[in-house]
């Protein structure tokens, strides 16, 4: 088992995170913004068995005419670490550009699959409605573009709403999201609302739900206040008590709050990587955590039943608009045609499952985003990554 790590320095700057360059590390994070700590519980971490393979000179068809070998396709995505469970064993752990395994990492849009677990588990418990809408749960969105989407809307990304009466544009309105939580990150003469609800609070309408997949950040926000609300507790506690203090997780992990104290649901956490892995193994294990039911089998297989609609057929928020749609999307997760599932986040963050290869892939990364710089196929490098080892 590969246990590296590349001495190179961090390097930090104010302002935006810029991959090339900052370590999305947790003490970086929590260096920017206060943070909520997600308890890991009392008990013994989940000792995931180790069987070393050797995958660093794995050749791995990385483009359409380069095979190169995995520690290549790794540094050419700017990989901080790579964890392959295969079987329930640990296979391959390895760490780069100065990135420990105790730290946690910032998991980016990750983060939202979570919040959907977090929603089919309250669901189950009978505490919501999935076709009820968000102003039902949340008062203070009466009126607005997202208080009237229903759950299963938001859910699944079919709004349609602008904020502030501003043309919508995702990549402008995820810069501005950043600074309504941080004021750290607010430019000079900042008028902007300053909690995450306020900012919900100025969603309209603008065209008709359910017609369109349109990734939205602000989508698994009101998710995350509705479960608030219903629960009364905060999203790291019952994050905490609904899964992490359940799979056996080593290290605490974190979430970014607003000034209100509520946690950035939509992109905010940060976990270590193998951590992650006992997330992924457990959820393939549908929902066992050595041999222990720890949360319903049902949640688990959920995930991948993509109901009928505009989320059967979707593609990454970042793939050219000329590439095929090929994805499903539920309850926050992306679906994949062999019955694979993902979470996914920006620069490189992925929790990857394969139930049919019996594989969990964990990629955390800090990849430059440059229409220079193609996307790394990350899950075409998973998939390659899983037939060697069923292979061998």
């Amino acid at each position: 088992m590969t246990r590296t790590v590349d001495p190179r320095d961090m390097t930090w700057t104010r302002g935006f995170l810029d991959p090339a360059h900052v370590r999305q590390h947790a003490t970086t994070i929590r260096e920017m913004s206060p943070t909520r700590r997600v308890w890991r519980g009392t008990g013994s971490p989940w000792q995931l068995p180790t069987a070393p393979a050797d995958l660093a000179e794995l050749p791995i068809r990385w483009t359409w005419d380069r095979t190169v070998p995995l520690s290549r396709a790794l540094a050419e995505s700017d990989t901080d670490a790579l964890v392959v469970v295969h079987r329930g064993r640990v296979v391959h752990e390895q760490y780069l550009h100065g990135y420990l395994p105790h730290e946690p990492h910032l998991n980016a849009s990750l983060t939202k699959s979570y919040i959907g677990l977090l929603a089919a588990l309250v669901a189950d418990q009978g505490l919501i409605r999935r076709d009820e809408p968000a102003a039902t749960y949340v008062p203070e969105l009466a009126g607005t573009g997202l208080g009237a989407a229903t759950l299963q809307q938001l859910l699944h990304m079919t709004t349609h709403v602008n904020f502030g009466g501003r043309p919508y544009d995702r990549v402008l309105e995820a810069h501005r999201f950043w600074a309504v939580v941080s004021p750290g990150l607010r430019p000079a003469g900042y008028t902007g609302p300053t909690t995450i609800l306020d900012h919900l609070a100025t969603s309209r309408a603008t065209g008709p739900f359910d017609a369109e997949f349109r990734y939205d950040n602000v989508n698994t926000e009101v998710v995350a206040e509705v479960l608030r609300r219903v629960t009364g507790v905060t999203t790291a506690d019952l994050l905490g008590e609904l899964v992490w203090s359940r799979i056996g997780a080593a290290e605490d992990a974190y979430f970014v709050v607003d000034s209100a104290g509520a946690e950035m649901a939509c992109g905010g956490f940060a976990a270590t990587a193998l951590d992650g892995a006992r997330v992924g193994e457990m959820l393939r294990c549908e929902g066992t955590v050595a041999g222990r039911q720890v949360i319903p089998a049902a949640v688990a297989r959920s995930i991948t039943a993509v109901p009928e609609g505009p989320t059967r057929k979707v593609r990454l928020p970042r793939d050219p608009a000329d590439t095929p749609p090929r994805l499903g999307y539920h309850d926050f997760w992306w679906i994949l045609e062999d019955g694979s599932y993902m979470a996914s986040g920006i620069h490189g963050q992925r929790l990857y499952v394969s139930p049919g290869q019996e594989l969990v892939i964990v990629h955390y990364g800090a990849h430059i985003l440059s229409p220079a710089v193609p996307p790394p196929p990350l899950v075409l490098l998973f998939a390659q990554i899983g037939a060697a080892l069923s292979a061998g």
